[in-house]
């Protein structure tokens, strides 16, 4: 299994009453009520040395992703810190993930190929490629994409990007969205054909078939645990073995919050609150904000209706907000406990779900920098050392969504 410290890099210090004097946290909360640019500064590089010591720490990578107008998770140019993180991490093998440039609000998208290209460059080929769709709040509101062309543009902006890094002679390319009289990649990726493709997605029908039609990974991305994700992930790999796909666990990805102390109480003392704070102020945002429509295609829609998983997300979206600590871990939509109990239920997860490619939040909310150095040192020392064979002996040989240069060696830790 590969394990990545992924950071959502979100606001520390939201207002104990935020909730309740402000509609979103997404969209529309003011920044000049709620921080300052000098605070920001400090959390920026807190993320980047959590992120760098996770690296050290063993594990196999560490995760950056894109979202704009918000408190939840601001990094609105993930490739800013994936290329801090490239160049301090250039003496271990641990690969970058960038879940990653959100493609519909680029233009011109070809400057995604580009950054990346320069991210595989700069990594000595570590860049594992995340081309998320996005979400309905950072594209149709944020960026001023209509819902209706959100899935066309990623469609197109994709296609000429997975071009543009394989092609070896100049090309024009007369899109519906995209016009270039000349296309000419400079610089090129190190890894041919190109770095391999995460896509990350909430369920929706149209993305695991545009997962699997094009053999990228799939991502699960929720936080609603793993109940919700079983009903998902059940019905992509249903799907997967329809168009003659193995179930190859490294095909697919999900991402779980996660927190280890010594006990389970002594975990709970320590990170009760900031996982209250997670679910409470940072995914503090409106139901219709989630889906404008337009933003979910006609097939998804019907799909997840049929399927009753629309009816699970909604009865998640809806509920969330009465939940206690305890909810929260019966749920397990966190993982938080001693490292008996997070090992465990990280590998029934992973076993159950099939999972190849485990997303670990290392920081949660409100999480203060010393304490989450604390739970990124417990997890490696304590719980990646046995999930990281998970699947390795079966699957190990066949997994085409890593980095070549770093399969079949462990991540360098301890430098």
């Amino acid at each position: 299994m590969k394990v990545t410290a992924f950071h959502l890099m979100p606001h520390r210090e939201l207002p104990d009453d935020f909730e309740k004097r402000y509609p979103s946290v997404w969209v529309d909360p003011p920044f000049h009520e709620l921080g300052t640019a000098e605070r920001t500064g400090q959390y920026y590089n807190w993320t980047l040395d959590e992120l760098t010591f996770a690296a050290e720490q063993g594990f196999d990578a560490v995760g950056v992703n894109e979202h704009h107008q918000n408190a939840y998770g601001y990094m609105p140019s993930p490739n800013l810190m994936a290329s801090a993180l490239a160049r301090a991490t250039n003496h271990l093998d641990t690969a970058i993930l960038v879940l990653g440039a959100t493609l519909p609000n680029v233009n011109p998208p070809l400057r995604v190929a580009e950054e990346y290209a320069m991210l595989d460059c700069i990594s000595g080929g570590r860049l594992v490629a995340g081309l998320p769709l996005g979400t309905s709040m950072d594209n149709n509101q944020c960026a001023g994409v209509p819902p209706i062309e959100q899935r066309p543009r990623y469609w197109e902006a994709h296609d000429l990007i997975l071009k543009a890094w394989k092609e070896r002679e100049p090309f024009a390319w007369n899109g519906r969205f995209y016009q270039y009289p000349k296309v000419n990649l400079w610089p090129r990726p190190i890894q041919e054909p190109h770095p391999p493709v995460f896509i990350p997605g909430v369920g929706s029908y149209s993305t695991w078939e545009f997962a699997a039609r094009h053999d990228h990974s799939y991502s699960f991305l929720s936080f609603f645990g793993p109940q919700l994700a079983k009903a998902i992930m059940d019905g992509f790999w249903e799907f997967s073995e329809k168009a003659g796909h193995p179930a190859n666990p490294f095909r697919a990805g999900f991402a779980q919050i996660v927190a280890v102390a010594d006990t389970d109480a002594e975990a709970e003392r320590l990170y009760k609150r900031h996982i209250e704070y997670f679910y409470n102020k940072c995914l503090h945002v409106p139901a219709q904000y989630w889906n404008l429509p337009g933003h979910q295609d006609y097939v998804s829609l019907a799909n997840g209706v049929r399927s009753g998983r629309s009816l699970k997300m909604l009865d998640a979206l809806n509920n969330y907000k009465t939940y206690t600590y305890k909810d929260f871990l019966d749920k397990r939509f966190a993982i938080c406990g001693s490292p008996a109990t997070v090992r465990d239920q990280l590998k029934d997860l992973a076993l159950d779900l099939n999972i190849g490619n485990l997303m670990l939040l290392v920081h949660t909310g409100s999480m203060e920098h010393e304490l989450c150095l604390h739970n990124i040192e417990m997890l490696a020392k304590e719980v990646l050392p046995e999930l990281q064979p998970i699947f390795e002996d079966e699957w190990g040989q066949e997994n085409r969504w890593w980095p070549q240069r770093l399969l079949r060696r462990p991540a360098t830790a301890g430098v």
